[in-house]
């Protein structure tokens, strides 16, 4: 089968092919009539244009690259969704790339997305190599960085404290009464370090040891996960007062756990979670949780992209906008002295 080119468009519309490519990227410099009859034979051809050649020949490629450091986890599949939301309509191609949780990765999708000349670049996290940091301020061009707040961000930065948030959680189970709280994690990203940090932080201000629940090989946080991790733990005989769970996956995991063994939550033991996902609100028991906002950062993230690509200066000033979070308590968090 032959490649439809635009030769074959002009030929068909009976016009020059210098005709049909200002149809395609300025239509309205042409009559009406003249639109209709080259559109008509784009579509009775099946013509699809050379977007590689169209960027050659122009400054703009209209592409936003952003890298996620993973595709399995719905918190970034809802980020993206508001992304899409507001550059796809705005005439912006999304090219997402999976770091997979490696700054090394990271630094190659920067250098091939920059090889691809995107327009902007945003990022869910704040940590990357020198290397990645120089290409992104020598790019000139608008960088978010999303889901936490940096000390030193490249320019934009829209995020919330994650470790405020873990310190929150915790507070909140100690101003419940509970003393022996563990921390529970599957892979320790920078994000969940930092939840670990502030937990670590409201336990040794209240005098309380600290105790982690970790995951010794790389596995991705999940209920089977939380399910394992109360396992093993409960096997130890180290049943602790209650747990923060730095997502709300491993929450309902250990939860789980807990009825299979017999041990009432929040009659035995009171259980915390991260992000408050839908499920929260109807699990059994329902779920305490901390609330974030990755749907609010992603549209907010990509309104700023379209608001400095809008105007002739593509570098934005330096900018950090704090999205906060909120505490959900539910019924999985009791008072300890209640004996519910």
């Amino acid at each position: 089968m032959r490649r439809i080119t635009l030769d074959h468009v002009a030929t068909l519309a009976g016009v020059s092919p210098i005709t049909v490519s200002r149809v395609l990227r300025q239509p309205g410099s042409v009559s009406e009539a003249l639109r209709l009859r080259v559109n008509e034979a784009i579509e009775k051809l099946g013509y699809v244009p050379n977007l590689a050649a169209s960027r050659l020949a122009s400054s703009r490629t209209h592409t936003v690259g952003v890298i996620v450091p993973t595709l399995y986890n719905v918190i970034f599949a809802e980020y993206l969704l508001a992304l899409h939301e507001v550059l796809v309509p705005a005439g912006f191609q999304v090219i997402v790339v999976n770091s997979r949780y490696s700054e090394v990765e990271e630094e190659n999708a920067i250098k091939a997305l920059l090889g691809q000349r995107v327009e902007a670049v945003i990022i869910a996290g704040i940590h990357h190599t020198p290397l990645s940091r120089q290409l992104l301020k020598q790019a000139h061009l608008p960088v978010v960085e999303t889901f936490e707040l940096s000390d030193d961000p490249i320019n934009l930065n829209i995020g919330m404290s994650q470790e405020l948030a873990g310190q929150t959680a915790t507070y909140h189970l100690i101003t419940r009464g509970f003393q022996r709280i563990a921390f529970m994690t599957g892979n320790l990203d920078h994000r969940a370090q930092s939840r670990f940090d502030g937990y670590h932080t409201a336990m040794q201000a209240s005098g309380f040891k600290s105790l982690e629940l970790n995951s010794r090989m790389a596995r991705h946080s999940s209920v089977a996960l939380g399910s394992d991790l109360f396992a093993e733990m409960y096997l130890r005989g180290d049943l602790p007062e209650a747990i923060f769970c730095t997502d709300d996956n491993l929450a309902l995991g250990a939860m789980q756990e807990c009825r299979k063994r017999g041990i009432r939550v929040p009659h035995d033991i009171s259980i915390i979670g991260f992000h408050d996902l839908e499920f929260a609100a109807c699990a059994a028991p329902s779920l305490s949780s901390v609330a974030t906002r990755r749907y609010e950062t992603g549209m907010l993230a990509a309104d700023k992209v379209l608001a400095a690509l809008d105007g002739s200066n593509r570098n934005v000033e330096i900018q950090q906008i704090d999205m906060g979070f909120s505490l959900v308590v539910r019924e999985s968090t009791a008072v300890a002295a209640d004996g519910i």
